[in-house]
């Protein structure tokens, strides 16, 4: 704006761009680069191995850096085959390892190529590697034809001198819903003519056939919106669909009627559902492939998406639908994906925050000139965190205050929840008072203290912080915040009671909080807990919640992501345009029987304690970041909410 446009230069005004809007930095930069430095530096190069392999040499290895969806193998068999170059390939793996060798030596004697593939998976192989491409592959040693070629994702156990030492080269897999449908289209086995023509109920099995590799591109699509799209990045891949498309033609085929189920399972449960760990994840991969596996695909007036730009053809042959899906628009839409526009910011957000934490990877710690030195920095940073952090609370005094009741279980929890502070506090405090030690020259500077004046250079929370904290994806700063207001918490709650509403998000195991409800309800009533959940109600009133409620407990401090709450109308209604994040109002969690529950249209809300979503599989079947499902009232179908990703969120990212 005015008059910022004319004072400012391109790189300051990137710089304000990062300030107020992070999530088009990207561009900002792509268009800053091309301005500065040429286009050819900003547009993607065709892939060749040609220009690679003629800067290598018998000597040097030959790195693919694999990206999810791009399989260079097949690129490469023609290039041997091309140059008329035997080649031996070997998918490293468990007992892999004799095999791959046994090949490198044959191959340097007589001069073939050997592809060890995914090299990321065989950790236990990769210290051999390292010496056998310092030993073996040496001058007057290997036959000038030989090559060794590797596969591997990015991996933090790749040896660092292969990747110093050899040629590397990478090839991303076309982005967005055209290509994908355009790369299912032109390959195998829809490519093959036999194939494509050979259904008995070939009208029908055309229609299908689109709707399943439309889903297939929708599934890897939505990856690059994050824990929107899937809480667990999956690698979706050709053979999914492959197999998929197969089974498709044979039920076709054997079946006198269309087999709906058994396509929705064969697919969703067993090829794609196969990879999904999660068990939202798995509910939403089914959610989407009922709008493609459906009767009402076959007409051709059915839409594939709120907008009405995408559809199944009507009938016709195999260059027809190429040429319909050169038609689809370059760049997809959130709302193909069943998505809210706002999930592009998201995305955009993600991809900005990832390549600001590449960047800062490689900052160094001098200081430029007239600015504060690394250690003086971190040495302040220390000294102002520990003056504004408490005394660690006093268990006894609570444990006397609040003793043990059979039929109070918040005293136990309470008394828990302090322990876990305790031991924060501690990890706090001590690794600071040290820090300001060893930065003045009194004590030693560990590795691990060097990793804590490291990340609080950077602003980020120390990873030996997270060993013993609540999980938090916050800033310094932020985090430093947020543990004052939960200490700030529960200090209130020793002082003055138990709270009227319970600030949901301060708690470190909100499953314990919880349940201690739910076993207060059950030994108050005398009924067995594994009979008692859960029924919500949503309390936005002003003034409704004074007092304690008689069962139950009232909660604040929810997010909703991918929605918000309508206060007029009191169901979940859609985000408003930019607003990534809304309050939730205080829900009243009731504990009653499963068998009482009312009956009412709600959305089955998943509550995650961070916005990643994504946690350790615990012995529940369930992610460590989940907390519970909560039934929000709707006026959509339950299937919007969940293509949408709607979530309710403890803690928010800054």
């Amino acid at each position: 704006p005015d008059p910022y446009d004319k004072t400012l230069d391109a790189f300051q005004r990137i710089i304000m761009l990062r300030t107020l809007r992070p999530d088009k930095l990207i561009p900002a930069l792509t268009s800053f680069v091309a301005d500065t430095m040429g286009k050819r530096f900003v547009e993607p190069m065709p892939f060749a191995i040609e220009p690679s392999f003629n800067d290598s040499n018998a000597l040097t290895p030959l790195v693919f850096v694999l990206s999810p969806g791009s399989d260079p193998m097949a690129a490469l068999l023609k290039f041997a085959d091309d140059k008329g170059i035997r080649v031996e390939s070997v998918s490293l793996g468990q007992g892999q390892g004799p095999v791959a060798q046994k090949w490198i030596d044959e191959g340097v004697k007589d001069g073939f190529w050997v592809v060890l593939q995914n090299c990321h998976l065989a950790k236990s192989f990769l210290p051999t590697l390292e010496l056998i491409a310092e030993q073996q592959l040496v001058e007057g040693k290997v036959n000038r034809n030989f090559r060794l070629w590797l596969t591997s994702y990015p991996s933090p156990i790749f040896p660092i001198s292969i990747l110093e030492n050899g040629v590397k080269m990478t090839n991303e897999a076309p982005k967005g819903l055209r290509a994908g449908l355009l790369r299912t289209y032109t390959s195998d086995p829809i490519s093959n003519t036999e194939f494509f023509e050979g259904c008995v109920k070939d009208q029908q099995f055309r229609k299908l056939l689109f709707g399943l590799a439309f889903f297939h591109s929708i599934v890897q699509e939505r990856r690059k919106f994050g824990p929107i799209g899937w809480n667990i990045p999956y690698e979706f891949n050709e053979n999914d669909l492959r197999i998929s498309v197969r089974q498709l033609k044979m039920f076709l085929d054997e079946y006198p009627e269309i087999p709906y189920d058994t396509l929705s399972y064969t697919a969703g449960e067993c090829n794609y559902g196969g990879k999904v760990t999660d068990a939202h994840d798995r509910h939403t991969l089914m959610t989407i492939l009922r709008t493609y596996y459906t009767k009402q695909i076959l007409s051709d007036e059915y839409k594939l998406s709120a907008s009405g730009t995408y559809f199944a053809p009507v009938f016709t042959d195999y260059k027809g639908y190429l040429e319909y899906i050169n038609t689809l628009p370059l760049i997809a839409q959130p709302e193909v994906f069943g998505l809210h526009e706002n999930a592009d910011i998201t995305k955009d957000l993600q991809e900005t925050n990832l390549m600001l934490d590449s960047i800062m990877l490689t900052q160094s710690r001098e200081a430029a000139a007239g600015g504060k030195s690394f250690e003086e920095t971190i040495g302040q940073v220390a000294q102002d965190v520990l003056e504004r952090l408490p005394q660690n609370f006093d268990i006894e005094q609570v444990e006397s205050l609040y003793p043990q009741d059979y039929y109070n279980s918040m005293n136990t929890v309470l008394v828990q929840e302090l322990v876990r502070f305790n031991a924060l506090l501690t990890v706090i405090r001590t690794s600071l008072i040290n820090l300001g030690k060893a930065v003045k020259g009194l004590a030693l500077m560990s590795a691990e203290l060097d990793q804590v004046g490291k990340a609080l250079f950077d602003g980020k929370v120390p990873a030996l912080w997270l060993k013993k904290s609540f999980p938090s994806l916050k800033p310094l700063g932020s985090y430093v915040k947020e543990v004052l207001e939960r200490i700030h918490f529960f200090q209130d709650w020793i002082e003055q009671g138990p709270p009227v509403v319970y600030w949901l998000s301060g708690f470190f195991f909100t499953q314990a909080f919880l349940t201690g409800s739910k076993q207060n309800y059950a030994r108050k009533c005398k009924i067995p807990i594994d009979h008692i959940d859960f029924d919500f109600a949503v309390k936005d009133g002003e003034g409704e919640c004074v007092e304690r409620p008689e069962d139950g407990v009232y909660c604040r401090g929810l997010y909703l992501e991918g929605a918000r709450w309508n206060y007029e109308t009191h169901v979940l209604d859609e985000s408003e345009p930019k607003v990534l994040f809304t309050s939730m109002p205080i829900i009243w969690m009731i504990p009653m029987e499963v068998s009482k529950f009312a009956d009412f249209p709600h959305y089955l809300c998943p509550m995650y304690k961070t916005t990643e979503r994504r946690g350790v599989l615990s012995t529940t079947g369930h992610s460590t970041n989940f907390v519970l499902d909560v039934r929000i009232p709707s006026s959509h179908d339950a299937a919007h909410w969940t293509k949408r990703g709607v979530a309710l969120i403890q803690s928010t990212d800054s």
